[in-house]
C-alpha cells in the first residue's frame, strides 16, 4: 500500500493498494500553489482512506519532467513524508504514470512553461500493462514536435494538466510486482531551473 504524490504539473495525492486499487485520491490543478495545498491533500486522502501511516510501504512520487519550483515540491514532501514514517521511497517518471494503462501509440505531452512543453512518446503497454516509452521525456517548443517525435504522425497525442497521484501509485505497485526498474532519485527538470545561485560574492562599492 501506498501513498502516492505528483506536482510535475498541478498537485495530486492518492493512496493506493495493489489489490484493492484507489483508496483515496485529491488533485488541484493549479500550478502555482502546489506548497499551500500539498499537505492538506496528504490529510485528506488519509482520513478519506481510513489507512493508518504504518500500514503504508512507501511513497511513491513522480520525478518529472516538470519545472523545478513545482517539481521540487512534491519530492521534497515524499521524501520528509518518508523518512517522518520510515518507510521507503520509491521513484517513478511522471508522464509513464500519464500512460499506464495505454494500449496505442500515444504521445504525453505536458507544459513546460516559457512556451515549451514537456513530451514522451509511447508505443504502447507491454503484456503486463506497463506502458512502453520509445522516446522522451524531452523538452521542445509546441510548433517543433512534429519534427522532434519520430514517426509523429501515427501518435494520439495525450496533453495532461494534471499527472494523477493514483496512477503515479498503480504504476510504482507494478513496478515492483513485475521486477521493473524504478526511476532515478534525480529530478527530471530537462533543464535549468529558474532561479540559480551567484558565482560568487557581490561586489560591494560605496
Amino acid at each position: 500500500m501506498l501513498l502516492a504524490i505528483d506536482t510535475s504539473a498541478g498537485t495530486s495525492v492518492a493512496i493506493v493498494d495493489r489489490d484493492a486499487g484507489v483508496l483515496a485520491e485529491h488533485s488541484s490543478d493549479d500550478t502555482r500553489r502546489h506548497a499551500e495545498v500539498i499537505d492538506g491533500l496528504i490529510i485528506a486522502c488519509l482520513e478519506q482512506s481510513g489507512i493508518a501511516v504504518t500500514a503504508l510501504s512507501g511513497v511513491a512520487v513522480g520525478m518529472g519532467p516538470g519545472p523545478f519550483t513545482g517539481l521540487r515540491v512534491g519530492i521534497a514532501a515524499a521524501r520528509a513524508f518518508a523518512f517522518g514514517a520510515g518507510k521507503p521511497v520509491v521513484p517513478v517518471v511522471s508522464h509513464d504514470a500519464i500512460a499506464f494503462g495505454i494500449t496505442e501509440p500515444t504521445l504525453v505531452v505536458t507544459d513546460a512553461r516559457r512556451r515549451e512543453v514537456y513530451w514522451s512518446a509511447y508505443s504502447g503497454s507491454d503484456e503486463q500493462g506497463l506502458p512502453i516509452r520509445t522516446q522522451g521525456p524531452e523538452l521542445a517548443r509546441p510548433d517543433d514536435l512534429a519534427t522532434a517525435v519520430d514517426g509523429f504522425a501515427g501518435y494520439r497525442r495525450l496533453d495532461a494538466a494534471v499527472v494523477s497521484g493514483a496512477s503515479i501509485g498503480l504504476l510504482a505497485e507494478g513496478l515492483y510486482l513485475h521486477g521493473r526498474p524504478f526511476a532515478g532519485n534525480e529530478a527530471m527538470y530537462l533543464r535549468s531551473p529558474d532561479v540559480t545561485m551567484s558565482a560568487g560574492p557581490k561586489r560591494v562599492t560605496a
